[in-house]
């Protein structure tokens, strides 16, 4: 038992010690390790520097540089530098004087003899198969001390767990895309705050009418923090969306978090039901596409996607409610939560564009793999045809795929608005819209910037779909 603890023990000190040294070789995170594990790397450093007196590659380094200025080494470099500056000097036609040239030449000579003897240390450790102590070697060195380990648990807790992070190839690729989602909604916020600030409306004019007076303005910018520089207003706001308090709308005085969280599932719901139900549509008609190029199921199923790709949102909508609504009295011509067939033509109106994109990519993708050698050998090594489409074909065929679902996902719901408007549908997008002839800043922001973090994390998830399917980017992640 305590031979396996002993064991267990000694794996994970490997693996920590082997982590740290490949983030100190990583510019990207050498310095964030540093500062997190402060504490611990400093008394390391200590200990490194006291080690480096008695390393290896300082005692060869004191012997080569004692030999070669024995040898003289040193005055033969500082004579044949003195003379190649001579010359160049007399062939530029420059005059100098001795002081100025004492100084090149001492300047040339000390770079030139500390890299010598860097080459030459170098050539020594080879041939004695030793190498120059570093700070990994020295923090490998100290963890193996159980005392070490355990007291640096608490002040290094949070290098650890960038260590345990960067361990994990999956983890460290979903922490560095979710990274890259904070700079790219900080982005979004700042853009979109400057674009408004920009803007040529006047909040206060457009909520008080024409006969407001100027001081009934300059209240409602103080109140509103208008009367504030751009640097503040930026500030505020983007605080305001990190801890989801938003404040008050310029009109309605209502509260801009508690509307949008009201409001953006509604669209969110739409969006993803429109979403699954085009993959579960466009996914078995591409496929099908592919595998019957040039027939009548191939070119009718493509005519139909053009349409569908064709058909302007908003038109179709007008003419599902003239038809489905008015004339056949089918379905309800405004959207209604409580009644989910009211869901069914916003639905098809959002996922048609989506539908039509995902087919003719599928059959695309899925034709530029099906004559593969590997295809040809599978279907030789006896593999039904199904197996051989499905495991073969459609596995290799799905990247593309993927990233068109996720592009699409991110149109639907950022433009979702043209349909909610159709369909009067109390969404996210409807209430962007409303807001930005205010334009109602904090409202527009919250919901532009909460809408972008959505798209973000569906990329995120874009992402690691990725590497679910295809090995070869599962082996990359591993490997950086």
């Amino acid at each position: 038992m305590k031979g396996t603890e002993a064991a267990a023990r000694g794996s994970l000190i490997s693996t920590i010690s082997r982590t740290y040294s490949k983030i100190l070789l990583n510019p990207s995170y050498r310095y964030l390790l540093l500062l997190l594990g402060a504490p611990v790397n400093i008394v390391v450093f200590l200990f490194y520097v006291f080690q480096r007196r008695k390393d290896d590659y300082v005692a060869a380094e004191n012997a080569i540089r004692s030999r070669m200025l024995a040898e003289g080494y040193l005055d033969r470099l500082r004579d044949e530098v003195a003379q190649q500056q001579r010359r160049k000097h007399l062939f530029f036609k420059q005059k100098i004087g001795e002081q100025q040239l004492k100084h090149e030449v001492e300047t040339i000579v000390k770079a030139r003899f500390q890299e010598a003897l860097r080459e030459s240390t170098h050539k020594e450790l080879q041939l004695n198969n030793q190498k120059r102590l570093t700070m990994a070697d020295t923090f490998a060195w100290l963890i193996e001390k159980p005392l070490f380990f355990i007291i640096s648990l608490i002040p290094g807790l949070f290098m650890y767990i960038l260590i345990f992070l960067y361990g994990n190839p999956y983890l460290k690729y979903i922490l560095e895309r979710l990274v890259m989602t904070i700079f790219v909604i900080f982005g979004v916020a700042v853009l979109v705050f400057t674009i408004l600030h920009l803007s040529p409306f006047n909040p206060a004019a457009n909520i008080l009418g024409e006969t407001a007076t100027t001081e009934q303005i300059a209240n409602f910018n103080r109140m509103h923090g208008l009367d504030q520089n751009y640097i503040t207003q930026l500030w505020n706001n983007i605080k305001g969306i990190a801890y989801f308090d938003l404040g008050k709308s310029f009109s309605g005085n209502e509260d801009i978090t508690s509307s949008i969280a009201r409001k953006f599932p509604i669209t969110l719901t739409l969006t993803v039901v429109s979403l699954i139900i085009a993959i579960a549509i466009a996914l078995p008609i591409g496929i099908i596409s592919a595998t019957r190029p040039n027939s009548f199921f191939d070119y009718s199923f493509m005519f139909v996607a053009l349409l569908g790709l064709s058909i302007p949102n908003f038109w179709q909508g007008l003419i599902f409610i003239l038809n489905f609504s008015i004339k056949l009295q089918w379905l309800p011509a405004t959207f209604n939560p409580q009644n989910w067939l009211s869901m069914i033509m916003p639905v098809i109106v959002l996922g048609t564009g989506l539908t039509a994109s995902v087919a003719r990519m599928t059959r695309s993708s899925t034709l530029e793999v099906i004559n593969e050698d590997y295809m040809i050998t599978a279907r030789a090594k006896g593999l039904t045809k199904r197996t051989v489409l499905m495991k073969h074909a459609v596995r290799n065929a799905i990247i593309p795929i993927i990233t068109v679902i996720g592009l699409q996902f991110g149109g639907m719901l950022g433009g979702s608005a043209v349909t909610e408007k159709v369909f009067n549908i109390s969404g996210i997008g409807s209430y962007i819209v409303d807001k930005q002839f205010i334009p109602d800043i904090p409202a527009i922001m919250g919901g532009v910037v909460y809408t972008a973090i959505t798209i973000s994390l569906v990329n995120v998830i874009i992402d690691i779909l990725y590497a679910f399917f295809d090995p070869r980017i599962r082996s990359k992640m591993k490997q950086y």
